[in-house]
């Protein structure tokens, strides 16, 4: 074996042009596929990790103004939520999971010498799961069923507002004064928003008894399940329009009156988008392949018929048509095998790159409250991707030798030898 590899390496340094145009093909070919396949992957988990950020099959309503006259009822109507429209989506929605009304009150928020206004959010448990909220080890526990029964005046603050009120004290278990009541600190959310100030979160119950004695409120947000195509959440949304439409006395074709937000139905969307955006990459880069594939034909053929007399000579010092096809195709294979193992390298090592510095950039960049959105994260590429395009490669290589060696072995040698 030892000697088959030292003479196809003296081959290939014979023959150094040929084998650096063959090795240029081979390599190009992995190491675009590579590239193309991490940009791929970067825009998509840009996209994602924005979904992360809240559940992605939530939707939210807000209640609107009615533009169309219904039931003898005049439009410009202002329309809100109660607590019987939660009730009725829970009862009567069947894909609907979890779900949390929404009240929002702006307060003053003090710890003896300390205060600020922020947004006091009224909330249900389900909140916590479909905004996504992050309360880690030690830093409490978020509103439950018991505080919602007892109207419990226990608060939930952002991680932000805890820092400035509580400066170097442990805020669990510290009472705060929420406009004029007393409120206990139960939880710190680490999970900053992407869009406004820290907010800080109490029981619905309580927020409902305190600040908005009228029982009206305007925004609903839920979960649902099942709705896997566009088409299932187009019907979706007009059913939810037309239920709520009974509920709240307005015209089912009144687009104005309530405003629904379907997240599943962007999230559909999009990942119809980035499937054709991953059909295309792959179209691309496997035809970058198929060029360093006919690149490695073409120079193996060129490659056997220069060695046509060389095949005619050994036939006839007694080399079997099995020992000189053996010959040809290992030296098919070392090139495709070393020239794919460099351009996957160097792929795999770009993207690599790419991803350390777009992290370092992320993490010297100042923490503000500016909206983190992304849309190009972690430009990797599964190695197995990347194994399994150098495997085709190299069953071409070998295609491509054994193919013209196995026509020129047939050759008489004395016919072989006649060959210039």
């Amino acid at each position: 074996m030892s000697d088959q590899l030292q003479e196809i390496i003296d081959t290939l340094k014979k023959n150094k042009m040929r084998t650096a145009l063959t090795g240029l093909s081979v390599s190009w070919g992995i190491f675009i596929l590579i590239v193309l396949l991490g940009a791929g992957n970067g825009l998509k988990n840009g996209v994602m990790q924005n979904f992360s950020s809240r559940a992605v099959n939530r939707i939210n309503l807000w209640p609107g103004t009615t533009s169309i006259p219904h039931n003898g009822l005049k439009s410009g109507r202002n329309l809100s939520f109660t607590e019987s429209e939660v009730a009725l989506i829970r009862n009567e929605v069947e894909e609907s999971r979890q779900i949390t009304a929404r009240m929002n009150s702006t307060q003053t928020i003090a710890y003896r010498k300390e205060y600020g206004s922020y947004s006091v959010r009224g909330v249900m448990p389900a909140y916590f799961d479909i905004e996504k909220l992050i309360i880690g080890t030690g830093e409490g526990r978020f509103i439950n069923r018991l505080d919602m029964h007892e109207e419990n005046k226990v608060i939930v603050l952002d991680k932000k507002i805890a820092d400035l009120l509580f400066r170097d004290e442990e805020p669990l278990g510290k009472q705060v004064k929420v406009g004029q009541l007393m409120f206990t600190v139960i939880g710190i959310n680490s999970k900053r928003e992407q869009w406004g100030g820290p907010n800080a979160y109490i029981p619905f119950s309580t927020a409902q008894t305190i600040f908005n004695p009228n029982g009206k409120f305007y925004q609903i947000s839920f979960t649902v399940d099942g709705l896997t195509t566009e088409k299932e959440n187009d019907y979706f949304n007009e059913s939810l329009r037309s239920l709520m439409s009974h509920r709240l006395n307005f015209s089912p074709d009144d687009q104005q009156a309530l405003w629904i937000n379907n997240a599943q139905k962007e999230y559909v969307e999009t990942m119809k988008i980035f499937g054709g955006i991953t059909l295309f990459v792959g179209i691309i880069g496997i035809l970058t392949l198929i060029a360093g594939i006919v690149g490695v034909s073409n120079i193996m053929l060129v490659s056997v018929k220069e060695r046509t007399r060389e095949i005619g000579i050994r036939k006839a010092i007694g080399a079997t048509p099995m020992a000189i096809l053996k010959t040809i195709i290992l030296e098919s294979i070392f090139i495709t095998t070393f020239f794919g193992y460099i351009g996957m390298m160097l792929g795999i090592g770009l993207t690599e790159l790419i991803n350390f510095v777009m992290i370092q950039s992320t993490n010297g960049k100042p923490v503000t409250d500016e909206p983190q959105m992304s849309v190009f994260t972690n430009p990797t590429v599964d190695i197995g991707y990347a194994l399994f395009a150098t495997i085709i490669l190299i069953i071409a290589g070998v295609i491509a030798g054994y193919l013209p060696a196995r026509k020129a072995v047939r050759v008489q040698p004395i016919e072989a030898m006649r060959q210039e």
